[in-house]
């Protein structure tokens, strides 16, 4: 870099942002206050949250469908929440940049007040964590982080700033100028790069071998955007296509070939046919124990074939892995040549879309159900026929994942689905920070009152900052997922059950009110359409609290006897 005339670390931070494309910091105060006042003349929106792991979230949200790194600042006391905010970010393949505030090297290891080490907390959650001790050292640091959050997996990255509200940073001098930087301007996805030709050639002929393939696509495909590739490779070889929940949408859901996500969250008929392949094919999906249901579907020994951009997830947990390592769209193009046009038999596609239909004629009552307290079924059915064709479904964990990826249709083009990566709690914030980075889009988010009780003050912070999404609250005044399994562990002992997963009523249209949003309660299913297309109307954040049965049970994932 070319020496000029020197700017504060406040200055060069801020208009690095600015000049290299990001619209939104989410942040908790007291941090990098220079930086913030510099970033408002520079047009970038500050939105201040109300706790830590909330502005990790809005930041996640905002990275998963900008296609590039969400920031977030926390002062040094703040710094060990928003680590664990990061959590989702790291398991949901989010590039978020985190940044904190810590006290002066003199100051450390000597009990100083609020001042704990950052390193050990913000190890677990990034690709790359480093201290940044003088202003000097933060184009460097800068450039690294955003390489390292946004290339091979992308991840959450860590800079520390000297003091505790980085004071000593944005005080130093940088002799770099704050200019447009191809580093910071990495989008998703950041490289394609091609698979080798032997890699691509073995896939092949290990494909055209096998009768019975599944195809099973996750985080990595999505972030590749190769959803019209998988597709054209599910056709080319009549394979059913299942996805993790971080896969959900790539491809059409009511596609022939789609049979739902697959593993312990799972639509019963995904299970099934991923049990019947003689080979499973991974795209960009890793191979834990929730899309596996616990490494049973598919069986351990079932060959497997694996693209995947990390070389570290290939053959992470079944030995029979064929690898195949490359960035997924890139990768499936080349797979997609190589194949030519094999004859297949469309048998095993036809008998997985037969289960896929009568699955779905089973479930139909219950998603035209007009029972009260409301069925989450229902709810599911009036969110698929709500949301606009370019629509953000943003879904929380726990049972908000199960109903909404195996009942929520789309249509797997203009609509777009993030999940929790597994934080209860996630949605609510990651909505803000999503219609942050797509301010034309609607947003939905799915909600349980259990979760939403964790961010609840955000609804102030959607208000303040005019951020407009449509929060949907599964209002069953409890924890519905564990509610029949704590039930059963209660057996005959004494005791009330209910105080260990039952809470409320809390009625969250009139909370919505007392933060100066509407709300709106539904109690008749009747009335979750109109409430949904009125919300969606709307041009700030609204309320939808639909009073739902707690005995409702999500589809339940599919096992072989005995396993």
């Amino acid at each position: 870099m070319p020496q000029s005339e020197p700017v504060t670390g406040a200055e060069y931070l801020a208009r690095s942002l600015a000049a290299n494309g990001t619209s939104h910091v989410f942040f908790i105060d007291a941090v990098l206050r220079r930086t913030l006042i510099e970033l408002g003349t520079l047009g970038i929106q500050r939105v201040l949250g109300h706790s830590e792991k909330a502005v990790a979230y809005m930041a996640d949200g905002y990275a998963r469908i900008a296609g590039r790194p969400g920031v977030c600042f926390a002062q040094s006391v703040g710094a060990a929440n928003l680590a664990s905010g990061l959590q989702d970010a790291y398991l949901g393949r989010s590039p978020v940049i985190a940044m904190t505030g810590h006290k002066q090297i003199s100051m450390q290891y000597r009990n100083a007040y609020q001042e704990i080490p950052h390193t050990p907390l913000f190890a677990p959650v990034t690709k790359f964590s480093a201290r940044v001790d003088q202003a000097a050292d933060l184009p460097r640091l800068m450039r690294q982080a955003w390489r390292e959050a946004m290339t091979g997996t992308p991840r959450p990255a860590h800079l520390d700033l000297n003091g505790l509200q980085a004071e000593v940073i944005e005080a130093g001098a940088v002799h770099e100028p704050p200019v447009a930087d191809r580093a910071l301007q990495l989008t998703m996805p950041p490289h394609g790069p091609l698979a080798s030709a032997a890699d691509i050639q073995h896939a092949a002929e290990c494909i055209l071998q096998a009768t019975n393939i599944v195809i099973v696509a996750g985080e990595g495909a999505t972030a590749s955007a190769a959803g019209k590739e998988i597709l054209a490779l599910g056709e080319l070889l009549a394979a059913p296509i299942a996805t993790s929940l971080g896969g959900r949408g790539l491809i059409p859901t009511r596609h022939r070939l789609s049979i739902g996500c697959a593993g312990s969250y799972a639509a019963p008929p995904a299970n099934r046919i991923v049990n019947q392949a003689d080979l499973v094919v991974f795209i960009g999906c890793d191979t834990g124990d929730q899309v596996t249901h616990g490494w049973r579907i598919p069986a351990i020994d079932t060959p497997c074939l694996q693209i995947d951009l990390d070389p570290a997830e290939i053959g992470r947990s079944y030995p029979n892995t064929t690898a195949v390592m490359g960035d997924p769209k890139a990768t499936l193009a080349g797979l997609l040549s190589a194949l030519g046009r094999p004859r297949r038999d469309p048998a095993f596609a036809d008998r997985a879309a037969a289960i896929v239909s009568a699955w779905r004629h089973d479930r139909a009552a219950a998603l035209a159900s007009h029972a009260a307290p409301i069925w989450p079924d229902r709810l599911c059915d009036e969110i698929t026929r709500a949301l606009p064709t370019d629509g953000i479904l943003v879904a929380d964990t726990g049972y908000s994942g199960i109903w909404s990826s195996s009942l929520i249709e789309l249509n797997g083009e203009g609509q777009t689905y993030l999940r929790a990566a597994g934080s209860l709690g996630w949605s609510f914030p990651a909505a803000l920070g999503a219609k942050c980075a797509a301010p034309h889009r609607k947003v939905i988010c799915w909600s349980g009152d259990g979760a939403l009780y964790y961010h609840l003050s955000e609804l102030e912070t959607a208000r303040r900052r005019g951020i407009a999404v449509v929060l949907v609250v599964n209002n069953n005044s409890g924890f519905g997922q564990g509610w029949p399994k704590i039930q059963r562990q209660q057996g005959n002992k004494p005791g009330d059950v209910a105080e260990l997963v039952r809470f409320g009523p809390t009625n969250f249209a009139d909370l919505a009110q007392v933060f100066g949003l509407h709300g709106i309660r539904v109690e008749d299913p009747a009335q979750i359409g109109p409430a949904l297309r009125e919300a969606l109307a709307s041009d700030e954040t609204v309320v939808v609290d639909v009073a739902t049965d707690i005995d409702c049970r999500a589809p339940e994932p599919w096992l072989p006897e005995g396993v």
